[in-house]
């Protein structure tokens, strides 16, 4: 094989193999520090939403002291409701958030809670708190990235601590896009990492070794409360988040950091 032909081979070879690598990326993502195939993490987010959907909102409580209700709050106010808006709550598992913005529409609103897993959807029907306002809440099951709505039907739409777990964040932030009325609202309230350097290092010692060990014993399922803070790592952080949010079209991007940036709120509008 004379040199040229070696050299050409080589870099044929070597294409070859970027393009491989390539393909691996598309087919596989990450749940927590490891790498699964796409259809894989989808089963799996499942399987653990199935595990800890009784006990779902008590671990929200106890592994927040109960500041989870605040960041709530706050997220719905941002999306500025008004008495007989549409409302989607992607994610929305038990129910807060769709509970929370039912208040604000009011008699002649209405809100669609869209999740893939019907057992964190049941647990929220049978919660004791609001009865009245979960009767009303319209729960659809299916998958956020590919949501069976029409488009341009909704005024706001919110995701609170679901966006992290998709296998295709940005294709969920496509759908929530799609399905939002010319300058729809729409807000993402997601789990972040702390700005001051002490914070911080409590807060991993706090979700490395309390949370997973809190979780196996209330809940059975170490494993759900150890994808959780490595989940938490993986995630963009806000300022990454927010241009992703333009990319996919919002305008007027803004976010808000919470409890030393343990949690941030983003906002967008759709043009």
């Amino acid at each position: 094989m004379g040199l040229n032909e070696a050299r050409r081979k080589q870099r044929t070879i070597g294409k070859t193999g970027i393009m491989t690598e390539a393909l691996k990326s598309e087919e596989t993502t990450h749940i927590g520090y490891r790498r699964i195939s796409r259809e894989e993490k989808t089963r799996w987010v499942r399987r653990q939403f199935d595990t800890v959907a009784a006990r779902y909102d008590l671990m929200n409580t106890l592994l927040s002291f109960g500041i989870h209700y605040l960041w709530k709050r706050r997220a719905v106010s941002l999306l500025d409701l008004k008495p007989g808006d549409a409302v989607l709550d992607v994610c929305g598992g038990t129910g807060d958030l769709a509970v929370s913005a039912l208040r604000r529409v009011g008699a002649g609103g209405k809100v669609v809670l869209y999740d893939i897993n019907r057992e964190m959807m049941n647990a929220g029907r049978k919660k004791g708190t609001h009865p009245h306002l979960r009767r009303r809440i319209r729960f659809l099951q299916g998958d956020a990235e590919r949501m069976a709505l029409r488009d341009n039907v909704f005024d706001a739409a919110i995701v609170g601590f679901g966006i992290r777990n998709l296998t295709d964040m940005m294709a969920g932030f496509r759908e929530m896009h799609r399905v939002l009325k010319p300058g729809g609202r729409t807000v993402c309230l997601e789990f972040s990492r702390p700005t001051a350097p002490l914070f911080q290092w409590m807060y991993d010692r706090y979700s490395f070794h309390v949370m997973p060990w809190l979780g196996e014993r209330l809940t059975g399922s170490r494993q759900a409360y150890t994808y959780l803070p490595e989940s938490i790592r993986m995630f963009p952080d806000p300022d990454a988040l927010a241009k992703q949010l333009a990319a996919v079209g919002f305008s007027n991007v803004a976010y808000w950091k919470l409890t030393n940036g343990v949690a941030v709120i983003h906002k967008g509008l759709k043009a």
